[in-house]
Parts: structure tokens; sequence; C-alpha cells
């Protein structure tokens, strides 16, 4: 049986996020289901990182790239013989398609935070995002808190709804860093121990304006643990969008010092800095699911996130959380609270996130994904 899957999601350099759902969701099809074919399609030629091509395992590279999935892509599905299914590791699903499409949906901030996203984006994700829906045979999204979005919003059934939980690579964070490997990583990025640590896209739903704020009236902190001296706020991510205002508002609360902006994070690095955070925060008004949170968890690093959206199905007893409404007092009180834990308290938190974090796991996900795709083949 010939699959076909959009996976320029996955054929990315710096991946976050969705760009690594798309690829893990690839490299675990590509080893699990050898009795399919798939046929893969893509704008640009397929990066290093994405499976390699073999018997069962083929590339094709549409060109032009521009209004792809409205035209270019569905032209060449007509042209695909003994095409069966079509798999879109993205919202946008083929305008036009002659069999069975599979979308998946990764969250609807766009919908409940529509003031945080400009404004072509905003439209553009909308409307796409809608016809993906409604044409779709069936839809893959990474949470129950997003199910329940999509069945709220576009009025779907449950059954046409599968979850896939995202996964992590449990041997990169659960192994021990070396204290040299770690201050080799600080001094690479300016940072000094101890320090709080964020790990995501610079965006407005990530609440990185409520989190900096919160740090600037830290000196109850440093006051009452000696350990916390000299404490530092690490924002690790690539710029997204609307991220300006954060760097003003550093320079305005005069934190240039103690407020580090890391950029993109190789992947690399990011079990060290995750493993020596005092604390990795997450303070997001939204999230779809939230792979670096997973990450800390596994890697024994106290989590705080907010009390929303897919988080707290994620974390459940194993962390600390910020209350509604989320600004930067409720933040604040959040980290005081969670750098203030009872040791017996955050002994067994740690514990019980360890092992809630070996749910989620990359092989399981795409097990699952193979699965949707049989069932709902041609």
């Amino acid at each position: 049986m010939l699959i076909g899957i959009d996976a320029n999601e996955a054929n990315v350099e710096n991946k976050v996020g969705s760009n690594e759902f798309a690829s893990q969701i690839l490299w675990q099809i590509s080893q699990l289901d050898r009795q399919n074919r798939y046929q893969i399609f893509l704008k640009n030629p397929p990066a290093g990182d994405l499976p390699q091509a073999v018997g069962h395992w083929r590339y094709r590279v549409l060109r032009p790239g521009w209004f792809w999935t409205q035209w270019r892509l569905p032209l060449a599905l007509y042209k695909t013989p003994n095409l069966k299914a079509f798999l879109s590791l993205t919202h946008y699903a083929p305008r036009f398609c002659p069999v069975p499409r599979i979308v998946t949906i990764l969250d609807l901030a766009f919908l409940k935070f529509p003031d945080q996203f400009l404004k072509t984006d905003l439209v553009k994700l909308t409307r796409w995002t809608s016809y993906s829906v409604k044409k779709a045979r069936h839809i893959l999204t990474i949470s129950r808190a997003s199910k329940n979005d999509l069945v709220e919003h576009f009025g779907l059934a449950p059954q046409d709804i599968t979850v896939v939980y995202p996964g992590i690579n449990h041997k990169r964070f659960t192994r021990k860093i070396s204290p040299r490997k770690l201050t080799k990583v600080m001094t690479r990025y300016g940072i000094s121990q101890p320090y709080l640590l964020y790990l995501g896209t610079l965006q407005p739903r990530k609440n990185l304006l409520a989190l900096i704020k919160a740090f600037s009236k830290r000196s109850d902190l440093l006051e009452r643990r000696s350990d916390l001296k000299g404490l530092q706020l690490v924002i690790a991510g690539k710029k997204g969008w609307l991220y300006r205002d954060l760097f003003k508002t550093v320079k305005t609360l005069k934190l240039s010092h103690k407020v580090i902006f890391t950029g993109y994070l190789p992947a690399a690095d990011v079990p060290a800095l995750i493993k020596g955070a005092k604390l990795f925060i997450y303070p997001s008004l939204y999230e779809g699911f939230g792979i670096p949170v997973v990450q800390a968890m596994a890697a024994g690093t106290p989590v705080l996130v907010a009390k929303n959206s897919s988080l707290t199905e994620i974390v459940q007893d194993a962390g600390s959380y910020i209350r509604p409404p989320f600004k930067a007092k409720q933040v604040r009180q959040g980290i005081i609270e969670a750098l203030f834990l009872p040791q017996e308290v955050l002994s067994r938190r740690l514990v019980q996130a360890k092992k809630r974090a070996f749910d989620f796991d990359w092989r399981q996900s795409g097990k699952k994904v193979v699965e949707v795709l049989n069932e709902f083949s041609l």
C-alpha cells in the first residue's frame, strides 16, 4: 500500500516543537512500517537528518513552493498511481486530494489568543486549518486538551481524533552531565549558577513578559536563601514573533546582566542547561503539549508550569503550578513556592516526574500513527 506524507515541517534546520514532532514521527514510521510504501513530498531537497531513501521510503521534491498545498501538491497527488492515504504532519492539508487525508493539529492557540499572532499568520492559520479539519478523514493531535479544543471549536466527534503524545530521547536527559561539561556549556552563553530556565520559542503566548517582570522582584529570594545569590534568568530559544518587548523590558528594568537570552539552543546543549537549572519554568498561556517540560522532568530538574491547557495533563502531581490569571504576581508566587518546597515534598515530586516522563516515548507515538494510517487508508 502506498501512503503519501507532507514532511516539510520536519525538513528545517533549527527545529522547535512542531518540527521535532514531525521529524521523530517520520523516523518512527520509516523504521516501524516496512509493509507499506511511502512517498514523502517536500518543497526542498531532504535534509541530511531525515530518514534515508530506501526501497519502501522515497522522496519527491515539488517545485515551485508558493501556495504549495493549494495547487502544487494536489496536482502531484492526482498523478500518483496507487496512492491510498495522505498524512499531513502540519495543520495544512492539500486543498484537493484523491485519497483520505489524515491531518496533524498540534494546538489551537491562534483561536484562543488571536491578538498574540501576526495578522497575516492569523488569517492563514484560521482559514487553512479550518478547511483542513473539515476535509480530513481523521485527525492526529498531541494531547487530550488539544483534542477537547478540536471538539469544542469545530464540532468534531471524539472518535475522529487520535491523541499521539510526543516523546523524548530518554537517554540524553537521564544520563549524568559532568561538572566540566555543564561549565563549558554555561560559559558559552555567559551563564553563571544559580539560574532559572525557560526553553522555547520567543512569542507572546509563552508569557515571557510576566516571567521577566516576576524575576525583577527577586530580592526577597536572595535574602532567604544563600545558594540563590547572583540568581540569573536564562531565556533560551529562537525568536518567533512580537518578541521585541522582551528585550525592551529587560533594558528598562536594568536586568541586562541578569537575564540571558541564548538564542536558538543546539540540541547538544539542551540536556546540560536543563540539568544545571534550579528550576525549569514554562509560564505559557496555552500549550498543545510542551516537550521541554518532559525533558526537564526526565532530567530531574524541578518544573513550574502554568495551570492550563495540556500542561496539567503532562505534569500532573509531579511539579509546581502558576495559578490564573498568570500575571507577573502569580508567576513570582509560583517561583517562590517551587524554590521553597520542603525537601521531602521536592524529592517525592522529582521521583514522580521521572516516572511520568517515561510515559512519553517516540516509538509508541510512531506505532499509533502507523495504526491510524492503516485503518483509514482506502
